[in-house]
């Protein structure tokens, strides 16, 4: 048996999605996902024009050979669309041959390590008073674990925050903007940035949150890079009396040695890597315990392949998993990353923002959510595929992630 066809099918249900079809010579159908938000026309170009017809006859059996041969052959190693498109053809791979062993792929992993997935919500508001009637809709819905976003006093908007929600609806918010008719972008959104302001209000919002809700509620934070090393410390210290889960991306992570400060003046958990695409981009974090939480995502990360080789990595030093799932994850993407999470021993929380309802139209899944936790579901492989028909009513339009910018005009993180 070999790789009969291959294609990539770019399709935009509320938001644009990147997926991969590949079928057997005997018929199997296996589903990757390769979406890289606010770029995914280059990772479809990339899995369409060069990846492609290097893959038509090769035996869909050898996952690990065809990983080494896609990130050692073209020389250009890592990098997102490079990783994105190899992560496409691990993730279908892996689907394939778990339908043709007849099992969920979680079981070709090791079996369950576990019996449900504690997930986290994202809760977010303009001021208090909106963040904590979404935090509390949460809690009744049964979540144990939130992350915790709101609005900056002097700022129109911040990354993050969703600025329209009413209370109690789901949280959906997209931070790629279109144009303001729908249309497609054609340049990114420019937003503000204060962190003074920021670092002064942060702290009481958790103050609050603490005396609402308790000491037993999982609480999250994520900085979005926008700190530098001291001012992350000096943030991590500050929310140390409200028992944090994890503060995530207090600063850019690509300077890894920028944790070793940050872990000098507080114990509150970190996390961070959901803008990584390899295992060399964590190997000072890790080897120096300089984070608790892998952040990485399938998608982004070299499929099951890439992510099952980070995560067995990151537990030989006690780091555990907090893998990225955001709606610019793909339902297929989502669901190799539960199969994961099902598997490794050294699970940590699982991010959960659930697709718009329109997303779930075009893509079938079956897994599932209860009271504050997931599960993969034992349909025979990954259990998410696209329905192409459907896809095809919902064509690609441009979006883009928007830029920072601090209030003298410098762009900053975000």
């Amino acid at each position: 048996m070999s790789i009969s066809t291959v294609d990539v099918i770019v399709t935009s249900p509320g938001r644009n999605f990147v997926t991969l079809k590949i079928v057997t010579s005997d018929g199997v159908v296996g589903w990757g996902d390769a979406t890289l938000n606010g770029r995914e026309l280059a990772v479809a170009s990339y899995l369409r024009d060069h990846l492609a017809t290097t893959l038509v006859g090769r035996d869909e059996d050898r996952i690990e050979d065809t990983w080494q041969y896609l990130y050692r052959g073209a020389y250009w190693r890592r990098g997102p669309v490079t990783m994105a498109a190899i992560s496409a053809v691990d993730m279908a791979l892996w689907d394939i041959k778990a339908k043709k062993a007849g099992v969920p792929l979680y079981q070709l992993l090791g079996g369950a390590s576990r019996e449900k997935l504690r997930v986290y919500a994202h809760a977010s508001g303009n001021d208090y008073a909106a963040l904590s009637q979404a935090i509390r809709a949460y809690v009744e819905q049964g979540y144990t674990a939130v992350r915790i976003q709101t609005g900056v006093p002097g700022l129109d908007a911040v990354y993050g925050v969703s600025a329209t929600a009413k209370p109690g609806e789901k949280y959906d918010y997209e931070p790629a903007h279109r144009a303001a008719d729908g249309s497609a972008a054609t340049r990114p959104v420019e937003e503000d940035w204060d962190t003074p302001a920021y670092l002064r209000h942060i702290p009481s919002i958790f103050e609050k949150v603490r005396e609402e809700f308790g000491p037993e509620l999982r609480l999250l934070h994520d900085s979005h890079h926008r700190l530098s090393p001291i001012e992350a410390a000096r943030l991590a210290k500050s929310l140390e009396p409200y028992d944090l889960f994890w503060l995530e991306d207090a600063t850019p992570g690509e300077d890894q040695e920028a944790f070793r400060l940050i872990r000098q003046h507080s114990t509150t958990p970190l996390a961070t890597g959901e803008v990584f695409n390899s295992v060399y981009d964590y190997q000072t974090l890790v080897t120096e315990r300089l984070i608790d939480y892998v952040r990485s995502a399938p998608t982004h990360t070299g499929g099951v392949t890439g992510m099952k080789k980070l995560l067995d990595f990151a537990g030989i030093y006690g780091i555990r998993s907090g893998i990225h799932g955001p709606t610019d994850v793909s339902p297929i993407g989502m669901a190799a990353a539960l199969h994961l999470d099902l598997a490794i021993h050294n699970f940590g929380i699982q991010e959960y923002m659930p697709h718009s309802d329109l997303t779930l139209e075009v893509f079938r899944t079956s897994y599932t959510f209860d009271r504050g936790f997931l599960h993969p579901g034992d349909t025979p492989g990954l259990g998410a595929e696209l329905d192409e028909d459907l896809a095809a009513h919902h064509p690609y339009t441009a979006a883009y992630l928007p830029v920072n910018r601090l209030l003298d005009g410098t762009v900053h993180d975000w």
